[in-house]
């Protein structure tokens, strides 16, 4: 696969509580993404730090709160703000849930849309409108979500149409996907192949919380569990290697336990590199771990 992505190899999520932790970083980390919303406008001690690791690494942008599939108009200042942040920190990429999250006022939370045909049209129609105002393609998140309200269609399915209508980007969430595997009761390996690859911009990938053996809770806040390591290979497999970024929200471990396991993505990554006649035994057993 040819590599059309803004950003190249592993990269980890920036939250302000890391912002001296990761000053020994070094080279582990290829790239940062953080949510705009938590620094549009931000000055004094905050915005200098904020802007000493945008002139060192590249920057992408994952917002919370545009509510793509919202039933009320798009937040047009908060737009305005977006674009202007990209412009000033040299954003390399943009993107949103594939949710809403407001109606007159914010939810704070990630809301599942209806799979349905004219949701499709509507979701579609709303990307479209942002990739205009921000003159560029915006990259869409597969949400987790519990539930699935009037649904027509599959998750993969509308996801695929959304995608194609709206002629944008994916942002690949490799948990999501098995954590809906598991709530939703269908092959997350099935799911995964059937993605249009050419569209991933990048990739996620973070621990969730197993509440029972049929539900678990994207909750970005504990380790990546085997099974989810081995879904990421099966991507790379798939769709060739793609830039992957660890989330980590909350319980942060020690730094030297986060960028390890940023590591992790980039030794998965030059493995899955490799031609196969070079692979070796070693090289199997270190995936299956």
């Amino acid at each position: 696969m040819v590599n059309h992505y803004s950003v190249t190899g592993a990269g980890l999520g920036l939250r302000r509580s890391l912002l001296e932790a990761l000053k020994s970083a070094e080279d582990t980390v290829d790239f940062l993404e953080v949510a705009p919303e938590n620094w549009i406008n931000v000055g004094g001690r905050f915005g200098r730090q904020l802007r000493e690791y945008t002139e060192r690494y590249p920057l992408l942008c994952h917002g919370l709160s545009l509510s793509i599939a919202g039933p009320t108009e798009l937040d047009w200042a908060l737009l305005k703000n977006i674009k202007e942040f990209m412009r000033d920190h040299q954003v390399r990429c943009y993107s949103e849930h594939l949710s809403y999250c407001s109606d007159n006022g914010h939810l704070y939370d990630l809301l599942p849309i209806p799979f349905t045909g004219d949701a499709v049209k509507f979701v579609a129609n709303r990307i479209r409108q942002v990739q205009d105002f921000l003159e560029q393609s915006i990259a869409i998140e597969n949400i987790s979500y519990y539930a699935a309200p009037q649904q027509e269609l599959s998750e993969i399915d509308f996801i695929r149409a959304v995608l194609e209508e709206a002629d944008c980007d994916l942002l690949l969430d490799v948990n999501n996907i098995y954590v809906n595997s598991i709530n939703h009761d269908y092959d997350a390996e099935d799911f995964l192949a059937a993605l249009p690859g050419h569209r991933i911009a990048y990739g996620h990938i973070a621990g969730h919380f197993a509440e029972a053996e049929d539900l678990l809770v994207d909750t970005h806040g504990a380790d990546v569990i085997d099974p989810v390591w081995r879904l990421l290979d099966s991507a790379y497999q798939h769709f060739g290697v793609f830039p992957t970024l660890l989330e980590r929200d909350f319980n942060l471990p020690p730094v030297n336990q986060l960028l390890a396991e940023v590591n992790t993505i980039k030794e998965r990554q030059k493995i899955a590199e490799k031609p196969s006649f070079l692979k070796t035994d070693s090289d199997q057993c270190e995936l299956q771990a």
